[in-house]
């Protein structure tokens, strides 16, 4: 795993811009293939993008891009279902065409069913290059909540307690955030060529060193990250403020080889 701790959020979100950005730019003439998340951790990385787009630094017409989750039973017109937070976060900002966007149905009638489609898309597309992630309080990704299998597949979830809790300040109220979601699972995140990790905020501080530092185990299910060859993890000094080997992470990222990571 490459770990990078760097001073404030704005810096996790320009670091984390570039190095999706190098994605994008080196990507065959068919175009990248990023795994984008919702959430308020990617949203800083989003702006350094669509920064970098404005300013014709960086051509994105080509990318194709797969969410992570949905709601199920709120209808993809809400304003905070993640078809809609995509597209104002996403899309829009980064000028991607809308037809190369894709999220799961969360409103289909035949949930297992859409769940299979959207794997096959994903494959057809020929895999995710670079997926993006945030981790929440109990180290979930995407929606994998605490003991989700390792070898899971997108599927429907029962969200925890505590990511409706979380959720609740984008709802009117606490009510009215979806009981069930779907969500690419551990196994379909692993299979990306590459993962990055952003995270900001004390909030943040316990999950991060039980992702990095803790065992590979379902309780934390962002410790499945300690699995693959090409993970990386931006954080800022707040979010690293519980890490135990902090100065030997500085050490190798001061001393770091090229290419490495």
């Amino acid at each position: 795993m490459d770990i990078t701790i760097v001073p404030d959020a704005q810096a996790v979100a320009h670091v984390a811009a570039e190095r999706i950005a190098e994605v994008i730019r080196s990507a065959p003439a068919a175009g990248a293939v990023i795994g984008v998340a919702t959430g308020s951790s990617p949203l800083g990385t989003y702006g350094a993008l669509a920064e970098r787009v404005a300013s014709g630094a960086l051509d994105t017409a080509n990318v194709t891009a797969f969410a992570l989750d949905e709601y199920v039973g709120l209808d993809p017109a809400h304003p905070e279902s993640y078809h809609s937070v995509i597209r104002r976060t996403v899309t829009e900002p980064l000028g991607l065409d809308p037809a190369r966007v894709h999220v799961p149905d969360g409103a289909a009638a035949d949930i297992d069913a859409a769940c299979e489609d959207y794997e096959r898309r994903i494959a057809e597309a020929g895999g995710v290059d670079l997926q993006l992630l945030g981790i929440g309080a109990n180290g979930h990704i995407g929606f994998n909540e605490p003991t989700s299998s390792f070898a899971s597949r997108t599927r429907m979830k029962t969200l925890a307690p505590q990511t409706r809790a979380d959720n609740a300040r984008f709802f009117d109220s606490a009510d009215d955030v979806p009981m069930h979601c779907v969500t690419q699972g551990l196994g379909t995140i692993l299979d990306a060529r590459r993962l990055l990790l952003v995270a900001q905020g004390e909030s943040k501080a316990d999950a991060v060193a039980a992702m990095i530092e803790g065992p590979v185990a379902s309780l934390c299910p962002a410790s499945a990250l300690q699995m693959h060859r090409r993970a990386t993890v931006v954080i800022d000094r707040a979010a690293a403020s519980k890490l135990r080997l902090t100065e030997y992470y500085e050490f190798v990222q001061a001393h770091r080889p090229g290419g490495a990571g």
